[in-house]
Order: C-alpha cells, then structure tokens, then sequence
C-alpha cells in the first residue's frame, strides 16, 4: 500500500510540474500573439490567441487533476496511518494486559504514555489529510474569451485592434461613465442629508 502512495503522491507532482509547463506555453503564445498584432496579422493572431486559451486550460485541467490525486494520496496515507495506529493499539493492549497481570504500574504508566502519543500523531495526519482535501478549483473560460484576450494583448502593445467584433470592453466604458455619474448624485443627496 504504501507503494501505491508513493506513486500517488509522484503522480500528483508530475500533473503539477505538467501545469507549469503550459503556464510557460500560455506566456510564449501571448507574447506570439502581441507580435503578430503589432505586424498586422490578425490571423496568426487568433490562432496564437486560441492556443493561450487551450494551454491556460490545459493548465488549470493539470491543477485540478494534481489536486485530486493528492487528495486521494492524503486518504491512502490516512488508511497507511490507520493501519500503523491499529497494530501499535494492538500491541499496547497486549502489553497492557500482561502489565495489569504483574501490576507493574510503571510498565503500565509507559504503555498509556505510548498509547496517547499514537493517537496524538493520528490526529495531526488527520488534520494535514482534510486540510489537502479541502483544495479544490474549478474555473471554465468562456467563447469569447479569444477575442478579449487579442483586445488586451493590442492595449498592451499599445495598438488599434482594427476587428469588426462586438466587444463589452466598449460597453463598459459607457457603463462605468454612468456609474461614476450615479455615484457622483449619491454623494451630493449623502452631504446634503448631513448638512440637515
């Protein structure tokens, strides 16, 4: 069993080592895709754009998989633990039996003492297994995500991004204009109930 975990616990680095390796690929593609626009080629751009956009996922597929085999590597070293702490118990309770016969109360006073340290190194492995299994993400980027990335990756170099694609980066200029608006009125109606 204690293979197992082993190859568990390996498996979950590899996954982890797999997502820094697209997390590397995403920022090449990026930085692809902003020389492209900067050149004018909006073609090679998208197709940069996309691949930023699969190896971002990828990325975040390696995580969440490299999440869920440590977790269940946690509960395999749980089990491991579980069976080291039995057969201790065991051995205790054993030894405690052939203390009572003799009464020999220091014998019986460094069992329990044995006893209670078994459990206490249960509880702390319990503790770090939950704390691993409460990791967990899940994210899921939309279609559309391809055309926002190329807009910030022109606004980054400092380029028009000449598309005839609808865009909320356009909308959200007018929105934000009309929240500062209604933020400004609140403020006013806000310092006039305090002047009363």
């Amino acid at each position: 069993m204690e293979k197992h975990l082993f190859n568990l616990k390996f498996a979950a680095k590899e996954l982890e080592r797999n997502s820094k390796k697209c997390d590397k690929e995403e920022k090449v593609e990026k930085l692809k895709l902003k020389k492209a626009i900067e050149k004018g080629n909006m073609e090679v751009a998208k197709i940069h754009a996309e691949n930023a956009i699969r190896q971002k996922n990828q990325s975040l597929n390696f995580l969440r998989m490299s999440a869920r085999v440590d977790a269940t590597a946690s509960r395999v070293q749980s089990a491991v633990t579980t069976k080291k702490v039995s057969k201790s118990m065991e051995g205790v309770v054993k030894g405690m039996s052939a203390a009572m016969k003799s009464m020999n109360l220091e014998k019986i006073s460094t069992l329990m003492d044995n006893f209670e340290k078994q459990f206490e190194d249960l509880d702390v492995q319990t503790s770090v297994m939950e704390g691993a299994m409460s990791q967990s993400t899940a994210t899921n980027i939309p279609q559309e995500g391809v055309d926002i990335l190329m807009r910030q990756a022109a606004d980054e170099a400092g380029l028009e991004l000449n598309m005839e694609l609808p865009g909320p980066a356009q909308a959200t200029i007018g929105q934000s204009t009309q929240a500062s608006t209604e933020q400004d009125e609140l403020s006013q109606r806000l310092a006039r109930l305090r002047q009363v």
